[in-house]
């Protein structure tokens, strides 16, 4: 049996994106797959007072089982209001979506938002597959996040070695011919720990880290004139906190040459027409450094409680960073009391 997202608490994306590319900020979208994860992003939107996109892979649907997501979601709208947050802005979104039978699967199931990404289709077959996701999902009153370009690296079932950049001079067809209500872009960002090759990077002869190359901005103030005031989308959009990948390597990781997108690129992209940014290599890293460090700390610790607390407080220190001090989301619900 069908539910409809509105049954749960949730909302689509349409106003807060509006506000979004109106304010000159950008709406945070994490994703997650277990308790901790939500906790941690719904303490941190709560107490912010910031609108929140909670995304599920598909990887993260098999992980963690669709039925429960469904009600976690549900739980975390609950939660938000229990931490003092009355009138919560929770979205539940899926990413990466790749067949027209996981975006109607995830409709029916309460889901609030969708992507489907047709980026490694042929042009004509991009928009065709986006249109029919479009006409169904628009019928439950769902909006739809389409990709024009490929972003280079590994994120669960999304791989790609090169990256492609939006063509600016498709983005009006491909959004008018689809019905798309935002639109990924590629300008440089990419999924994972590794978003760059040392041989793309200079290094910091000071640190010895990786700096890498700059976004591409030229691309995205292009579309932004092709499409003003359309909602656009960065993927793969995660900082790689080096903070974090010490603490991973000093208590027996090896995460060599991790390196993500620097955050003051983040906040000029914020400012711009882009009003989704998402994020989810930083809470995999902040939560390995809290698990990693507190069992090597305490090798005697074989309650999860003891090591997820610690990850779960690392992951809201991050998150409530990311909404503060990088997207500018905070105190940016529609009422914040």
């Amino acid at each position: 049996m069908a539910v409809n997202f509105k049954e749960l608490g949730l909302v689509n994306t349409r106003e807060m994106f509006k506000r979004a590319v109106n304010g000159g900020y950008a709406i945070p979208a994490f994703n997650f797959n277990n308790l901790e994860q939500l906790q941690a992003i719904i303490k941190a939107s709560s107490e912010l007072r910031s609108p929140v996109i909670l995304q599920v892979s598909k990887g993260a649907r098999a992980y963690a089982d669709p039925t429960l997501l469904r009600y976690l979601a549900q739980g975390a709208v609950e939660y938000a209001k229990s931490l003092g947050c009355n009138h919560p802005e929770i979205v539940l979104h899926l990413d990466h979506g790749d067949t027209f039978e996981l975006v109607k699967d995830c409709v029916d199931l309460g889901f609030s938002s969708v992507m489907i990404d047709g980026s490694s289709k042929p042009y004509e077959e991009n928009i065709e597959l986006t249109r029919k996701c479009v006409e169904y999902a628009h019928k439950f009153d769902v909006t739809v996040e389409a990709e024009l370009g490929v972003l280079a690296g590994v994120e669960d079932e999304v791989a790609s070695e090169e990256s492609h950049y939006t063509k600016p001079e498709e983005v009006i067809d491909f959004s008018q011919r689809s019905g798309c209500d935002s639109l990924a872009i590629s300008i440089g960002t990419s999924h994972g720990a590794y978003k760059f090759k040392p041989e793309q990077c200079t290094r910091d002869p000071k640190t010895g880290r990786l700096v890498p190359p700059p976004l591409a901005f030229d691309v995205l103030h292009e579309i932004e004139q092709k499409l003003p005031g359309f909602p656009i989308v960065l993927h793969g959009s995660s900082s790689v906190p080096q903070n974090y990948v010490d603490i991973i390597n000093q208590y027996g990781g090896k995460l060599p040459n991790a390196v993500g997108i620097p955050e003051d690129q983040l906040r000029e992209a914020s400012k711009s027409a882009v009003c989704k940014i998402n994020i989810d290599s930083d809470s995999r890293l902040a939560y390995t450094a809290g698990v990693r460090e507190t069992l090597a700390l305490h090798p005697d610790y074989f309650d999860p409680r003891q090591y997820g607390k610690v990850a779960r407080a690392y992951m809201t220190d991050m998150y409530e960073e990311k909404i503060k001090d990088v997207l500018g989301s905070d105190n940016k619900l529609a009422n914040c009391d």
